[in-house]
C-alpha cells in the first residue's frame, strides 16, 4: 500500500503506510504491580538474560542472585533521567535547556558512549517505579519550585506538582522507545476507601503519576496469588480491567486472557501474536441483570 501523498522536499513529516507500521518492531510497554514478596523481581528469570538490561533501583537483587543479565544501578534522579534520554533518544520538540532534548541526548552520549551499545537489549526491566518516585521527589524538594516565591519557605505543594510533571515526562519518554520492551515494576498497596471498601493503589509518591500511568503504558498487570479450580493458591498475572478481585489491570493488545501465567517471555510472544478479529475484540457481554425500564406513571 502506498502513502496518500509523497513527502514534500525538505520536510520531516510523512505518512506511514499500514504495511510499514505493521512491519515495524513493536516493543511492549508494561507496568507490573504486586504486593511485597509476591515475586515481581523474580520475573527476571522468565526473560532472556542476554537481551535484558536490569535497572536495579531497589538494591534488592537477592531474588535474582545468579541471573546472567547486565545491570545498571542509578542512585539519583539525574541518573534516571540521563538513562531515559540515552535509551529513548532525543525529543526534537523540546528546547535545549529541557531534559530529553537533543542537547541533553548529546551530553549523555558524550558521557556514556555510543548508544549503539544498547542495540543488544530487547527488554529493559526497571525495578522499581516506586523507588524512582522517591528519588524524583527528593530531587524536587531541592528545586526552586519547591519554595515559596515571597517567603522562601518550603512549599510542599510546589514540590508535588514538580514531582508529577517530572515522573510523567520520564515515563512518557521511555514509553516512546520503539522496538524495546520497557517493564516497570511497582509495589501495590491495599487500602480502605471512605466507604470502608478495599481498594488497590500503586505505591508512588503523589497522586498524579499513579492516576496517569495506566494511560501511558500498553499493559498494566497485577501479580497476585489467586485460587485455582482446586482451591490452591497460584501466582498469576491479572491482565484485564474487569476482574473480580478489583486489581489494577489493562490490556491494550486485546490478546491476553483474564489470568495469565507469570512468565514474561511467553506473555510477550502472545501479545505479538495474531490479533483477534475486530468484531470479537469490540464485542462486550450483556450485563448480568437488566435494569427495569423507568415508569412514566408516578408512584401514588
Amino acid at each position: 500500500m502506498s502513502a496518500p501523498f509523497a513527502q514534500a522536499p525538505g520536510r520531516g513529516f510523512r505518512i506511514i503506510t499500514a504495511d510499514e507500521r505493521q512491519a515495524e518492531p513493536r516493543g511492549v510497554k508494561a507496568c507490573i504491580f504486586g504486593g511485597s514478596g509476591q515475586g515481581k523481581t523474580s520475573l527476571l528469570w522468565t526473560l532472556l538474560a542476554s537481551t535484558t538490561l536490569f535497572m536495579d533501583l531497589e538494591a534488592g537483587d537477592l531474588a535474582v542472585e545468579g541471573w546472567g543479565g547486565d545491570t545498571i544501578r542509578p542512585r539519583t534522579w539525574q541518573e534516571c533521567r540521563d538513562f531515559a534520554a540515552f535509551i529513548g533518544g532525543p525529543n526534537p520538540a523540546l528546547r535545549d535547556d529541557q531534559p530529553y532534548s537533543p542537547a541533553h541526548y548529546a551530553a549523555v552520549c558524550e558521557q556514556f558512549g555510543d548508544p549503539a551499545l544498547l542495540t543488544r537489549y530487547e527488554t529493559v526491566f526497571i525495578d522499581s517505579i516506586t523507588v524512582a518516585g522517591r528519588l524524583c521527589f527528593q530531587w524536587c524538594r531541592g528545586q526552586p519550585e519547591a519554595f515559596a516565591e515571597k517567603t522562601g519557605k518550603p512549599d510542599i505543594r510546589g514540590a508535588y506538582g514538580l514531582h508529577g510533571r517530572e515522573m510523567i515526562a520520564w515515563l512518557t519518554h521511555l514509553q516512546h522507545t520503539r522496538g524495546k520492551n520497557i517493564i516497570f515494576v511497582g509495589i501495590l498497596d491495599e487500602k480502605l476507601d471512605d466507604f470502608n471498601r478495599k481498594v488497590f493503589v500503586p505505591q508512588i509518591d503523589g497522586s498524579k503519576t499513579g492516576l496517569e500511568l495506566p494511560g501511558i503504558v500498553d499493559e498494566v498487570l497485577t501479580l497476585a496469588a489467586i485460587k485455582d479450580e482446586a482451591g490452591a493458591l497460584r501466582r498469576s498475572l491479572i491482565c484485564q480491567t474487569l476482574n473480580p478481585w478489583g486489581y489494577p489491570a489493562k490490556d491494550r493488545s486485546g490478546r491476553l486472557d483474564l489470568v495469565e501465567e507469570p512468565h514474561l517471555g511467553r506473555l510477550f510472544e502472545k501479545i505479538r501474536g495474531p490479533a483477534r478479529p475486530v468484531a470479537e475484540r469490540l464485542a462486550l457481554p450483556p450485563p448480568p441483570l437488566a435494569l427495569a425500564a423507568p415508569s412514566d406513571t408516578p408512584n401514588t
